[in-house]
């Protein structure tokens, strides 16, 4: 998509009710067993998340006592890699998939062992037209690139809107990612940063179908572009309420450059080498340890947690809550925020091989290396939301697809790679959690059927044929709606943000980092803190930071 696809889901899913004893970790055993009650840590993670892990490895770095409370038996909350398949060696990053939006800074800081890889291909988009299979390849170098809009749109036009489109948002990606890490700036100390109001107006003023109508003609081209605003976000092109801009400023801006890469062994190796690092600062990490009360005076608090043993409280200067603004509200006591509606649908497939194309003149292995956009034309994207908005699935469900195994084959066994087999992962727009409200397991299982079928119609065979089976014989594939994810993650209305993104500079009430809560010692650093959403670790960073800076330490102590 451009120089972007698909990206990572958020990061962190709250306590939750069905806690289990992480029986194999001796310095819980041996600091935390349930019935000593009160133990004082210098900060208090709540949520074994990337964000909450992000910033316990921070504190204890800088010397920090701290302890992780995480409610499941492992740590990673949506950031994480899972055996889906009963009986098959296909390791997947089941929720959120991809990356872009984790600094470098982080990554250097902490001494992390991750590494992510680009994809060969931007994005593949099939087309019917003229009565003939065609489409649009992004990648493979300009000279390709410029060829594949010439035969499409049939002329140079588009690839040179598509061009100067794309330069004026890498240039606002350059100046705006590196600060997320930085204390919020006012929306003028931004402005002028960024220095060139077209962009400005394009991006943070009027409604992204604004500019992107200005710019462009054709249908398709039209549609590829307007996907990076509507990735979890149920909004229109000329939504009012500039929800699609956030969305697409986030998209777009990703490590300097808007790429989106994929993370070698899958999202899971993020969470693990975050958990080692902060382990080996000293961090604490207790699993199967649900939050379930935060009692704070603003200079101290007390987490009562509950294990399987029973409840018990621990005591902390600060508590940094890795969970969404409605569970922080649930905690504290305070008035829980309405949540924001999630709106996709998450499909996990293994296949034995990847599926021929009508469009004969791509590869296979090029089309679903980068973001197989389908039903995603700018008129279909219109009539899907209208369709979806008045209370319908959409006729014609937009999604995007891409293999994670064509770039990291690591996350198969050895005899699946072998055979050839191939991951697909498919996230699907514009089905907001209410269509889900009557009948969850019925409609997911529609929506899934009119999504494949989309599919099949650019497809030289079935993409059913294509599937693997399991131990037990069942196809190798599994839906989740927004209600499936609000119920397995805890995502509030199943978003996938937590909540709306906000734009990345100070509003009233953001404080100075944007993690800041009305306690002064509590803070949220999960996915619904300012700046947050996606798989970046800023959330954690900057919850860390504030914390040290509160001391006096300020950012210059964050590597410990």
């Amino acid at each position: 998509m451009g120089p972007h696809s698909v990206r990572g889901f958020v990061s962190r899913c709250p306590p939750s009710s069905a806690p289990l004893a992480d029986v194999d970790h001796p310095v819980l055993r041996r600091t935390m067993p349930a019935h000593e009650g009160h133990r004082s840590y210098d900060a208090v993670v709540v949520g074994g998340g990337h964000n909450g892990l992000v910033a316990a490895a921070y504190l204890a770095r800088a010397g920090r006592s701290v302890l992780v409370l995480e409610r499941l038996e492992n740590t990673g909350g949506a950031a994480v890699s899972t055996r889906p398949f009963a009986g098959v060696d296909a390791r997947l990053s089941r929720y959120s998939y991809l990356v872009s939006l984790l600094p470098k800074k982080i990554v250097r800081d902490l001494g992390l062992d991750f590494r992510v890889r680009t994809r060969t291909v931007s994005s593949y988009t099939p087309v019917e037209r003229d009565g003939r299979p065609t489409g649009l390849l992004v990648g493979g170098g300009p000279r390709r690139t410029r060829e594949a809009f010439a035969r499409l749109t049939g002329g140079e036009r588009e690839y040179a809107a598509w061009q100067r489109f794309y330069d004026m948002t890498g240039r606002v990606a350059r100046d705006v990612f590196p600060t997320l890490t930085e204390p919020l700036p006012t929306r003028d100390e931004l402005r002028r940063r960024i220095d060139d109001e077209e962009a400005w107006r394009a991006l943070f003023e009027e409604p992204v179908g604004t500019a992107i109508e200005e710019r462009f003609t054709d249908d398709l081209v039209r549609g590829v572009v307007l996907t990076d605003a509507l990735i979890g976000t149920f909004a229109d092109a000329h939504d009012p309420s500039l929800k699609q801009n956030r969305c697409f400023l986030y998209h777009v801006i990703g490590g300097g450059t808007g790429a989106w890469d994929v993370p070698v062994g899958g999202m899971g190796a993020l969470t693990d080498t975050l958990a080692a690092a902060a382990r080996a600062a000293g961090a604490v990490i207790a699993t199967g340890h649900e939050a379930v009360r935060i009692d704070t005076d603003g200079r101290t608090a007390e987490v009562t947690y509950r294990t399987a043993d029973g409840e018990a409280v621990v005591a902390a200067r600060h508590v940094l809550v890795n969970a969404s603004p409605r569970d922080l509200a649930v905690l504290t006591g305070d008035r829980p925020p309405t949540p924001a509606e999630g709106a996709q649908l998450k499909v996990n497939m293994l296949l034995t091989r990847l599926p021929r194309l009508k469009d004969g003149s791509v590869d296979p292995r090029e089309a679903f290396a980068g973001t197989f956009h389908i039903a995603e034309g700018y008129e279909q994207l219109a009539t899907a939301h209208a369709q979806a908005a008045a209370g319908d699935l959409p006729a014609a469900p937009p999604s995007e697809i891409y293999c994670h195994s064509l770039t990291d084959p690591t996350i198969l066994g050895p005899d699946l790679v072998e055979a050839g087999y191939q991951t697909l992962t498919l996230f699907g727009l514009h089905t907001p959690a209410r269509l889900f409200e009557r009948d969850n397991d019925a409609v997911r299982e529609e929506l899934l059927k009119s999504t494949l079928a989309q599919l099949d119609a650019h497809l030289a065979e079935p993409l059913a044929d294509c599937l693997a089976t399991d131990a037990d014989g069942r196809p190798c594939i599994e839906a989740k709606t927004p209600l499936d994810l609000e119920r397995d993650l805890r995502l509030p209305g199943g978003n996938i943000f937590h909540r709306e993104l906000a734009w990345p500079y100070a509003q009233d009430g953001t404080g100075r980092w944007g993690v800041e809560t009305r306690h002064p010692n509590v803070l949220l650093c999960g996915a619904g803190a300012v700046r947050g959403g996606g798989v970046s670790g800023v959330p954690g960073h900057n919850a860390a930071m504030a914390v040290l800076e509160s001391a006096g330490q300020g950012p210059e102590a964050q590597a410990g």
